[in-house]
């Protein structure tokens, strides 16, 4: 579009349909984080140990990367309305079915259902913002996203087990998919798919052989490989601490209460809002996005050793940690926004879904093999834990953070000045 013709940044209309597809994706958040919160409740009422919690937490990030590659497709033909409406419909299904599922395997089939509607919405607002707003705006846009989405974990902290102990995991969640289904109306009446005069809204549709090339075309890409292996493996990692693992060890090794590790953890959360606030305009300040990247992961290392020492941490220490790890783990918008970087707009549907599902599959796979690892070691007299299955969970999560920074060290950064040249060619 020539630059005479691009509607003015901020684009008001544009703030608004971003600002509904945050709310929406509140849920989203919500249902994904809270086992960390009520997990051993789940443990305990369905009778189930730390392998199958571990495989319900999985369902829904394996539910959550099947959708990616589809949902790129639709992006691309359909546009973001009518994708999200349409998935968001298939989530407030699957949380009905998890609120009222009496066993594990109903369980399972409404936590994967849930994954799977609700993995468009991060890529859906990230396909809005590059059609919105300028490229020098995306990650801070996206940062603004996922920080409002976090309202979903911080309610699934301490309110969460507030509201367990007083009404039921089940009231709860019944209240969730009620948000649900109203967001989806909301997505519906409020979100378009581009401003005006926009080439996608004059596109002629892809043929579905074409849409497939574009596909391949984005998995060609020699660039994608190193972000893909961060990608895999950073969200993965730091989420099976913040939730899944956190909550049960500050309980069963450091004796907090379920209000306490509650409260732990919502602080973790509002530490991760304020990082993605940090993170998120950090790329222009700096004009880099790989250095921001590599630095605040060389830290979670840092903060994922220290919890795998081979000693019992004063709970102060293994506090701070928690909160720390919720601050740095938002620096992962700069790998996202890095392999926005590396991706034309008219593949940015299906190159975004791409990279997003190395994201949830590296999540669905670590939750997996969380509850092998923690599994592994005998329990308690009393049935809790050991600090020593929780210690080697977080040693193997440092190792497998540091080979994927390794990997993704040899990637060519795409610097924001870079990009906004490039649009001014384009003018």
């Amino acid at each position: 579009m020539p630059s005479d013709e691009r509607p003015s940044f901020p684009h008001r209309r544009g703030l608004i349909i971003v600002m509904t597809l945050a709310t929406a994706y509140v849920a989203s958040h919500f249902f994904r984080a809270s086992n960390v919160t009520i997990g051993l409740d789940l443990m305990r009422d369905l009778a189930i140990g730390p392998e199958a919690l571990g495989g319900l937490t999985g369902a829904f990030f394996f539910g959550f990367a099947a959708m990616q590659i589809p949902c790129g497709f639709f992006f691309d033909r359909f546009g973001p309305r009518r994708t999200v409406t349409g998935m968001l419909v298939l989530a407030t299904i699957g949380g009905i079915v998890f609120t009222l599922a009496p066993t594990w395997p109903i369980l399972l089939t409404g936590r994967t259902l849930m994954g799977a509607g609700f993995g468009v919405m991060l890529i859906g607002s990230m396909v809005v913002i590059s059609r919105w707003f300028p490229p020098d705006r995306f990650s801070t846009l996206t940062a603004m996203v996922l920080s409002i989405g976090l309202v979903g974990n911080l309610v699934a902290t301490t309110p969460l087990a507030w509201a367990s102990e007083a009404v039921g995991w089940r009231s709860v969640f019944a209240a969730a998919v009620l948000f649900t289904a109203l967001a989806t109306i909301a997505v519906w009446i409020v979100v378009r798919d581009a401003p005006p005069g926009h080439p996608f809204l004059a596109r002629t549709p892809e043929p579905s052989r074409e849409m497939l090339q574009g596909l391949i075309e984005v998995l060609r890409n020699p660039r994608l490989k190193f972000i893909l292996a961060l990608n895999f493996c950073h969200y993965a990692c730091t989420f099976t601490v913040q939730g899944l693992w956190g909550g049960p060890y500050l309980r069963e090794v450091h004796g907090l209460s379920a209000i306490e590790a509650g409260n732990v953890l919502f602080a973790a959360v509002i530490a991760y809002q304020a990082g993605m606030l940090f993170f998120g305009p950090l790329d222009r300040v700096l004009d880099t996005r790989k250095r921001i990247a590599i630095g605040g992961t060389l830290v979670m290392i840092s903060i994922l050793a220290l919890l795998a020492v081979p000693t019992r941490l004063p709970a102060w220490v293994a506090i701070a940690a928690m909160i720390a790890v919720g601050f740095f783990s938002a620096c992962s918008t700069m790998v996202m926004t890095h392999g926005r970087g590396i991706i034309p707009d008219r593949l940015i549907g299906r190159g975004m879904a791409t990279i997003n599902t190395s994201v949830m599959f590296g999540v669905a796979c670590m939750q997996t093999l969380s509850g092998i690892v923690v599994g592994a070691f005998e329990p308690l007299a009393d049935g809790a834990r050991s600090g020593t299955a929780y210690r080697a969970l977080f040693g193997v999560l440092a190792v497998v953070l540091t080979v994927a920074l390794a990997v993704y060290s040899r990637s060519e950064d795409v610097k924001p000045s870079d990009q906004m040249r490039a649009v001014k060619q384009e003018g």
